[in-house]
């Protein structure tokens, strides 16, 4: 059984210093933004919160991806002051959490500058589970990877799923087991074999799948399956390269999500960081969000081209998940989940 942060009893933090696993991985700050909830909650129940996380994928230290900026900027949507900490310097940080006032808010610096933070070392996760009493993974989207602070780290020590990993994991799961039907799912994005794994976990419970992304045509007829739609047309580069689903097949995709009753959606259906290739995820955004129906969306790169159009707000559940969604989605074993267990 997990364990769920909202249901912890008051005892169990009370005067503790949390441990919070957070994603601040994103283009802007709209994972910080969902994650704002359970720091709040944090610092109504417990003494003070340290947030672990991490940016892009450095070699060793890397200024341009240093989290000192990202101190400021929740600092500035807590209004509260958040205390950033340059080293990892695990005996000097944790008499540094453990004399500070009630309420403190603690970031520490970029966990990948470590080498043992992708390598799941168990040496790294004692160090830090030494900062504090408990731990909280509130970071759905690096919870399909075993990295230190995700895996190792809360095997030792008290855990809980925050409320956004809450979330995630029962509004993921309803539209996959007792969704309202049809089910329709749209899948983009540019690597086919994590689409083939969703497809065969879902296959007996949605009505239709609904394939675009950087595929060619030709490699899409191969694709061949029940319940499964392709595209009937295309916008091609200069070369003959498939960049984007046509108008054809923006009209048959829409004309299928109108009778969903649930759509869940993860990937874009072109190469939308091409102006003259963004038409056909355009449109399909614009059905989703007319939706009458219970509606997810996921991904980065889905995610944020959603908020550009201002539609993000008419989508039911945006999850912030991309390839953690997709392998929730496959029924996959996430490393993250499981070791809350």
């Amino acid at each position: 059984m997990i364990r769920f942060l909202r249901t912890a009893k008051k005892s169990e933090l009370k005067d503790r210093i949390a441990l919070l696993r957070l994603d601040f991985n994103t283009e802007d700050n709209w994972r910080m933004d969902a994650s704002l909830q359970t720091i709040r909650f944090l610092l109504g129940k417990s003494r003070s919160v340290v947030i672990l996380t991490h940016k892009g994928r450095p070699d060793g230290f890397e200024q341009r991806l240093s989290l000192r900026p990202v101190a400021k900027t929740l600092a500035r949507k807590l209004k509260k002051k958040v205390v950033f900490i340059p080293h990892f310097r695990f005996r000097d940080i944790a008499d540094l959490v453990r004399s500070a006032p009630k309420g403190s808010v603690f970031l520490l610096e970029n966990l990948r500058f470590l080498d043992g933070e992708e390598a799941n070392s168990p040496v790294l996760a004692e160090h830090l589970a030494s900062v504090g009493d408990f731990y909280v993974n509130d970071a759905f989207a690096v919870s399909h990877r075993a990295n230190a602070s995700v895996d190792a780290l809360p095997r030792r020590m008290p855990r809980y799923a925050g409320l956004e990993l809450e979330a995630e994991m029962k509004n993921l799961t309803r539209a996959m087991h007792s969704p309202r039907k049809p089910l329709m799912v749209i899948l983009g994005g540019l690597k086919i074999e994590d689409k083939l794994t969703v497809y065969q976990n879902l296959k007996r419970k949605a009505s239709l799948f609904l394939l675009g992304g950087a595929l060619t045509d030709d490699v899409m007829r191969t694709l061949a399956k029940p319940k499964l739609m392709l595209p009937v047309d295309f916008r091609r580069d200069e070369t003959g390269a498939v960049r984007d689903i046509g108008p054809k097949t923006e009209k048959v995709f829409c004309a299928e999500l109108r009778r969903a009753k649930t759509i869940l959606w993860n990937g874009p259906l072109g190469n939308i960081d091409d102006i003259r290739f963004r038409r056909g995820t355009k449109a399909i955004a614009s059905c989703v969000a007319k939706s009458k129906g219970f509606t997810i969306a996921g991904g980065g790169e889905t995610v944020m081209f959603l908020k550009k159009l201002k539609l993000d707000k008419k989508i039911s559940f945006i999850s912030t998940g991309g390839g953690a969604m997709l392998d929730f989605l496959a029924g996959k074993k996430m490393p993250g989940i499981e070791a809350l267990k």
